[in-house]
């Protein structure tokens, strides 16, 4: 039996503000927008070549905006990454790694060059570079 994890709720206080950070600052392509019922909006978004998409919602019962901490997208090339956030209007942090316990800028071994960015709701997305050899 396959598992697959497809889509990941991102709560938001505002779903038309957060529509347009993910797919004209951050690049996601929107899937779908809809309207179900009432005040209940379905807006579908995916990360170029993921195979997992998130879901914007304002639904209550979720965690507050703000909550989802550590999503994590992969690149071929986190410097590339960082600059097209930057020409697109994202507060991406500087490249960084993890030594010892730290953060501390610059790239680190494998798997080991991160950046970081939030949504306007405060969500925290890190991007990892994954090894040219991976």
């Amino acid at each position: 039996m396959d598992l697959k994890l497809e889509v990941v709720p991102i709560p938001v206080t505002d779903i038309d503000r957060a529509k347009r950070f993910y797919s004209e600052q951050v690049g996601f392509t929107v899937d779908l927008d809809t309207t179900i019922s009432g005040d209940i909006r379905l807006v579908q978004l995916t990360p170029p070549g993921s195979g997992c998409s998130i879901h914007l919602t304002t639904l209550v019962q979720l965690p507050p905006p703000g909550s989802m901490q550590g999503l994590i997208l992969v690149v071929d090339d986190a410097a590339a990454a960082r600059e097209k956030l930057l020409e697109n209007g994202v507060d991406a942090s500087p490249l960084r790694h993890f030594e010892d316990g730290e953060w501390v800028d610059g790239p680190g071994e494998p798997w080991n060059l991160y950046l970081f960015f939030s949504d306007p709701d405060g969500n925290g997305w890190l991007v990892q570079e994954r090894p040219r050899d991976a």
